[in-house]
């Protein structure tokens, strides 16, 4: 909820009616937030939701394919032990970080 709050700035959800989202993570061990977050893009009125993800643990997004309408996973390696460990770098993305692309994204018009 706080960062929904800092992040929103005050400006309501995404009117997502009648578009395509597509969601973006950094990987999927068990897929279970995505599984949220493709039922709350349904919810907010997307006519399509496609998943893109680099790293998937064995199956994740076998899952994910039987809820969103495309999904793009690059690899679900046999010897996954979690989404970090495919990273050289897995540093967590600050608030300050993900203002400064939310403000970049508005001023570009996205």
């Amino acid at each position: 909820l706080r960062r929904e709050a800092v992040y929103r700035g005050g400006r309501p959800p995404l009117d997502l009616a009648g578009s395509r989202a597509v969601l973006v993570d950094d990987g999927l061990a068990t897929g279970a937030t995505m599984r949220a977050a493709i039922r709350a893009a349904r919810a907010l009125g997307a006519t399509s939701v496609i998943v893109a993800v680099p790293v998937a643990a064995p199956g994740a997004c076998t899952v994910i394919r039987a809820e969103a309408d495309d999904v793009v996973c690059l690899s679900e390696p046999v010897d996954f032990v979690s989404v970090g460990s495919w990273y050289a770098d897995f540093a967590q993305v600050t608030d300050t970080e993900v203002l400064g692309l939310l403000a970049t994204g508005r001023a570009s018009g996205r």
